[in-house]
């Protein structure tokens, strides 16, 4: 199985897929010989608690939905675990980037 950066799969884990039903893959896919990718969580609207960081968590739309990417919730998970593909969000990329750029460096 090929995965792709900007590619969404939903959240394998049922204890939290409630909360955060959709992950974003934002690991290159150079690096797909490695049993783990980064992934950062998608919530969505009533699931934020509040009003979202604009540039740390922009809005995205996945499956026709609306959904924030919560930048600051990254982490890994195993490739085999990214079961249920939905779609690859690469027309976001610039958002998605300047997201993850804002995380990092605060720029």
């Amino acid at each position: 199985m090929v995965i792709r950066r900007f590619d969404v799969y939903r959240n394998p884990e049922p204890r939290s897929t409630r909360s955060f039903p959709y992950l974003l893959v934002i690991q290159s896919e150079l690096l797909d010989a490695l049993p783990t990718v980064v992934v950062v969580p998608l919530v969505r609207t009533s699931m934020l608690g509040g009003r979202p960081a604009e540039r740390l968590n922009p809005e995205l739309i996945v499956d026709g939905e609306k959904v924030y990417m919560l930048t600051q919730q990254l982490g890994a998970v195993s490739i085999k675990s990214l079961t249920k593909y939905l779609s690859n969000l690469d027309a976001a990329r610039d958002v998605i980037t300047l997201a993850l750029d804002f995380l990092f460096t605060g720029i």
